[in-house]
């Protein structure tokens, strides 16, 4: 490999969310736990990132900075080398992130007492941003089926179609339950949504990161009239562990809708994103393809040895087929414990730091989400300290 994926990196006291969570939780955990919470890799970001930041700060007045013509053209190219969808520069709407601009876009497109529609277990900031907006959180609960998870459209029809319902986020690729929904699921959500005047906000901010043998349709590269009702939401972020850089592009092709986003993202303070942030996404997707290639077969590993550690050593655990993200969905129910005693045994007796289902909501009780882009040894640890806490018990 070109790239180190294999190096442990402590992030313990510069500032990393995930790692000072962790501490926070319990403070005497050993030094050699590596949380596995939150999606954040434990991997070093593309050099390139750095070797460009470098070169471009040495020369870069830090003024108000706006995006460039080769910023939109890398993001241009990007989207239609990798999902095949040609857009243009005009539909791209910079925002600091995909989930401040989830946040105005429910209070601007909804309005109090209307209904959003969620397909759950589901990325838990989806719950927070109509909670906090005051407007009406309405379930499609998604369907177990094996190991994977799947839409029930006559429970999502019956949602859309009550009128005070107005706008359906979605999640594509799903976070946490890791599916890839194909072209004919889309298809027929979209069909749903339009026939019954349901906005479609389709957050693909993992759009990039999908295992092998499975393909990412952008939702709104589907036809003129999906890309007309909806809004993507994309961003190198999740893609190249950038977040830190607050850097998003939302996609909205329909022009009256892209004006009326551009003049609430103003009202609400939010002119710019970081002036780093903007060179970084340009070279991420300029020069970073090859970065995100070996990262994608470092998953696809750790994900199989994983599932394989799992089904010999602690089968009650039910591993779900993860189609894209890096984040494992884990059935941990059949271990015997409550989704509070099990977050104990996980904390304090296991010392495996995930994300709790039930954050994901009522039908995530049970569930862990576990990331799985970190070297292998840290998985292999976390699993023996899983296995060997589950013994003592």
């Amino acid at each position: 490999m070109r790239y180190d994926f294999v190096t442990k990196h402590s992030r313990k006291g510069v500032g990393s969310n995930k790692w000072d969570q962790m501490y926070r939780r319990n403070p005497s955990i050993p030094d050699d736990v590596v949380p596995l919470s939150v999606a954040d890799m434990e991997f070093a970001n593309p050099p390139q990132i750095a070797e460009g930041l470098y070169r471009y700060m040495k020369e870069m007045i830090f003024g108000y900075t706006s995006p460039t013509a080769s910023y939109y053209e890398a993001v241009v190219n990007w989207m239609k080398r990798r999902h095949q969808w040609e857009i243009k520069k005009e539909w791209i709407v910079d925002y600091p992130g995909v989930v401040p601009a989830l946040y105005d876009l429910v209070k601007l497109l909804t309005k109090p007492g209307e209904g959003v529609i969620l397909m759950t277990p589901v990325y838990y900031p989806f719950y927070s941003a109509i909670k906090n907006g005051g407007r009406d959180l309405i379930e499609s609960r998604l369907k177990i089926n094996g190991n994977r998870y799947e839409i029930d459209f006559d429970d999502f029809e019956k949602k859309a179609s009550t009128p005070k319902n107005t706008l359906f986020i979605l999640c594509n690729p799903h976070n946490p339950v890791g599916r890839v929904w194909t072209r004919e699921e889309l298809t027929r959500i979209g069909r749903i949504c339009i026939d019954n005047n349901v906005l479609i906000i389709s957050d693909e901010i993992h759009h990039d990161l999908i295992m092998p043998g499975y393909e990412h349709t952008a939702f709104a590269s589907i036809s003129e009239e999906f890309a007309g009702h909806s809004i993507s939401c994309t961003a190198p972020s999740k893609t190249f562990n950038m977040a830190g850089l607050a850097t998003s592009n939302i996609i909205i092709p329909d022009p009256d809708l892209k004006e009326r986003v551009c003049q609430y993202r103003e009202s609400q303070g939010r002119f710019f994103c970081n002036i780093a942030g903007y060179k970084a996404c340009e070279i991420v997707y300029n020069e970073c393809e090859d970065w995100l290639e070996e990262l994608l077969t470092v998953i696809d590993r750790n994900r199989k040895f994983l599932k394989d550690y799992l089904n010999e050593k602690l089968p009650m655990i039910k591993v779900f087929e993860l189609e894209g993200t890096y984040l494992q969905w884990l059935d941990c129910r059949g271990m015997g414990m409550d989704c509070h005693e099990l977050e104990h045994f996980m904390e304090d007796e296991a010392y495996v730091i995930t994300d709790e289902g039930y954050v994901f909501g009522e039908p995530g009780e049970g569930f862990e989400r576990i990331n799985l882009a970190c070297p292998a040894s840290i998985i292999r640890e976390t699993l023996e300290r899983l296995y060997q806490a589950y013994q003592k018990r």
